[in-house]
């Protein structure tokens, strides 16, 4: 099977209107790279019932996803993620899960009732991912599609324990990047010519006096890295074109 591809969906109207600052980006790309990974998509979507179904049906239409999703398992009005997951992974119903209800009602007693126990309504098929905080549960579906309260103290130790469990060593990437004191376009028929298993990206900037461009050359295949990267050194240089090396980016 092929590597997972990693997404994060955010889900907040209060986000988007600026009441609140997102953090769950910056903390899962980080999460993820010192695993030697990264994210493939990020959305941010308002508490709207048909979008989240259908971003969930689209991120589980990729190749081997994997999702990280914050927010909306709660038990107010507008907490509609449960019942979203229900309908974009499963059979649209929500069942009770018991355990997550001994958990809830063991932690809250008869307050537990008549909102905060549906947070026990989850898709069928559900596991529970442990909430070091406040003990009400997250759940997950098929191992794949993480749902998680929208606080970042709550679903942070989550994602670092799930990317624990699915990837306990880190993955091994070769990267080499340089500045050159040119347009990209220069590079662009060396570009359409990398082999497979070489992740390059070209970022042009202008800057006063000149265009400058930021090359950068990846690969796991170390031999491969160096000797992609080596081409445009060597286009470079055959063109005397300054540049810059930029170690450790």
């Amino acid at each position: 099977m092929s590597e997972p591809r990693f997404f994060a969906l955010i889900i907040g109207t209060e986000i988007l209107n600026r009441r609140r600052a997102d953090r769950h980006f910056d903390f899962v790309t980080r999460a993820l790279a010192e695993k030697g990974h990264k994210l493939t998509g990020s959305f941010i979507i308002e508490d709207d019932p048909a979008l989240i179904v259908q971003t969930i049906q689209f991120i589980a239409s990729q190749e081997n996803p994997l999702l990280f999703s914050f927010g909306g398992i709660g038990s107010t009005p507008d907490d509609h993620t449960r019942k979203c997951a229900a309908i974009a992974l499963r059979d649209g119903l929500l069942h009770v899960h018991e355990e997550a209800k001994a958990i809830i009602v063991n932690k809250l007693g008869e307050k537990a009732y008549p909102y905060s126990v549906r947070m026990a309504e989850l898709p069928e098929g559900a596991t529970l991912l442990e909430n070091p905080i406040n003990q009400m549960p997250a759940f997950a579906v098929d191992e794949r599609y993480f749902f998680m309260p929208g606080f970042p103290e709550m679903s942070h130790p989550m994602v670092t324990e799930i990317l624990e469990k699915i990837i306990p060593y880190k993955k091994e990437t070769f990267r080499h990047t340089l500045t050159a004191h040119c347009k990209e376009n220069i590079f662009i028929e060396l570009m359409e010519s990398m082999p497979k298993g070489v992740e390059f990206s070209s970022l042009p900037k202008r800057y006063s006096d000149s265009w400058r461009v930021t090359i950068s050359v990846a690969s796991e295949d170390k031999v491969l890295a160096k000797a992609s990267f080596d081409k445009y050194v060597n286009l470079l240089e055959n063109k005397d074109i300054i540049y810059t090396l930029n170690d450790g980016e």
